[in-house]
């Protein structure tokens, strides 16, 4: 069975409940990939038994977390889209960057997101796109990446001590989607010593090529990294833009970090 959230067995609390784990699984591969998995395709890839995923999608389709379309596959049901909507709708955070990052698209004339860190992926929860920009980049709110291949990822990353680092990364290989890619642990912790240091990060074409990005973090009272905010453009206005957009980045992040300590 897949890990849930990237939690083991050992990081699993006490009162553990199996049933809604089960159900974990089935809503992040349906989500994931709506009217692409029958009850087969859920059987084979969570290796829960057909007995319990028949109940388990009976149960669930009943309660509008999923629907079963008419060619046998399942999608996402209404209540997901009211759970994410009171999600955004009640997030601080997201609140305040929809205020503020929309100013800081223009003026950069590129896309700024939002995104906060679960275990060793990037979740973005928010973007905003220069309304005269031709390029619209894939990446969603809601949608995740590996962290160590991006500015928000790294620069998150560095908000960790090396040895929490270690333990969120123990027996995982380090995806390289592209030849700039971070290619082994040790490579990682030095880029992540330099980005304390700076007080940013960059990746440069190393989670897609052609674009290069910029983030710096957003902290709470207490100092910690609670999320961060990015700047992304084309790898061909980089060297024209990168100063101005780490300077400007760094001012947003502090702005945010301000409203998460009130």
């Amino acid at each position: 069975m897949e890990k849930v959230n990237h939690i083991t067995e050992k990081e699993k609390p006490k009162y553990w409940v199996p049933a809604i784990e089960k159900a974990h699984l089935v809503m992040n591969l349906v989500c994931s990939s709506p009217r692409k998995y029958r009850l087969m395709d859920l059987v084979h890839e969570t290796g829960i038994n057909k007995s319990s995923m028949f109940s388990l999608l009976q149960t669930m389709e009943a309660l509008n977390w999923i629907v079963l379309e008419p060619d046998g596959t399942y999608s996402n049901g209404s209540v997901i889209a009211q759970w994410a909507a009171s999600f955004y709708r009640h997030n601080d955070l997201i609140s305040e960057f929809r205020k503020e990052a929309s100013l800081y698209a223009e003026e950069l004339g590129e896309t700024i997101q939002l995104a906060r860190l679960e275990h060793t992926d990037v979740v973005y929860l928010a973007k905003e796109e220069c309304s005269y920009s031709r390029v619209r980049l894939v990446s969603e709110p809601g949608m995740t990446y590996p962290a160590h291949i991006t500015a928000l990822g790294k620069v998150m990353l560095a908000g960790l001590t090396d040895k929490e680092v270690r333990l969120r990364y123990a027996g995982q290989a380090l995806e390289q989607p592209t030849p700039n890619s971070v290619k082994d642990s040790g490579e990682l912790f030095k880029q992540l010593d330099a980005i304390r240091k700076q007080g940013c990060a960059f990746d440069l074409q190393e989670a897609v090529i052609g674009f290069c990005c910029v983030a710096a973090p957003i902290t709470n009272s207490s100092g910690e990294v609670v999320a961060a905010v990015s700047c992304s453009m084309l790898q061909q206005v980089w060297e024209e833009k990168k100063d101005r957009a780490a300077l400007q980045i760094k001012t947003l992040a502090r702005k945010l970090s301000q409203a998460a300590q009130q």
